[in-house]
């Protein structure tokens, strides 16, 4: 779907977003119990042991249980991410990673590693969850300007921006055109049905995330070229 649009000229090559969304498991919070081998060093930091070291999921064991803040109970999930073209809103890029705070960034840098051109400029807008050092050192690595929303000015929550991307003439351009994205995640969620997944276990799962998105660029395609 992506060369079609590419081949109809219907695609932003230079200005892209990214942004990520939960997907719940087919599986229930009750249904969790602890491993009977957890590992000796968690996967938090410095090695300290999380929920998703000690238990796992009867039904879907590579779900993880995902809290959207501390006031909302943590609920079987999955994340689904993409990257979508500023001048339509299509999507480039697409997969599903497990539900973990450093996902987003993580898989942010990994599909826009497949996008980054070595014969021009290119830009990434995203919210501030991706305000993080190395996501956007990572982005600039790959020869991409990050055009990422900042926090205001506090100690606890750092920007990383540099001036000249903070005063960038598409910065503000680039923040209002990502929001388009939520639309994709809207009918991802909605008309496709993965509010959530029927499916169970991460590779089934991001296999119907892709399929989704191909639909929803058929769809959007449609509505774009002209009549025949």
């Amino acid at each position: 779907m992506v060369e079609q649009a590419r081949e109809a000229k219907l695609l932003d090559d230079e200005h892209f977003t990214v942004d990520g969304s939960l997907i719940e498991a087919w599986a229930s919070r009750y249904s969790f119990e602890k491993k009977k081998d957890p590992p000796q060093r968690g996967s938090g930091a410095r090695g300290r042991k999380m929920f998703r070291d000690t238990h796992e999921s009867r039904s879907d064991p590579e779900a993880r249980m995902y809290h959207k803040s501390r006031w909302t109970p943590g609920r079987p999930s999955y994340l689904g991410h993409v990257i979508t073209e500023n001048k339509h809103g299509l999507i480039v890029e697409s997969c599903v990673t497990e539900a973990i705070k450093r996902a987003e960034r993580e898989a942010g840098l990994a599909m826009m590693s497949k996008i980054a051109r070595s014969n021009g400029p290119v830009t990434l807008a995203a919210d501030t969850n991706y305000q993080e050092r190395k996501f956007i050192e990572g982005v600039r690595a790959l020869g991409v300007i990050p055009l990422v929303a900042e926090y205001k000015e506090s100690k606890n929550w750092p920007n990383w921006l540099l001036a000249s991307e903070r005063e960038h003439p598409l910065f503000a351009t680039s923040q209002k055109r990502r929001r388009r994205i939520e639309k994709v995640f809207s009918w991802i969620k909605g008309v496709a049905g993965l509010h959530r997944t029927r499916f169970r276990g991460r590779q089934r799962v991001d296999w119907i995330f892709r399929l989704a998105a191909a639909a929803h660029n058929l769809v959007r395609m449609v509505k774009l070229l002209p009549a025949v």
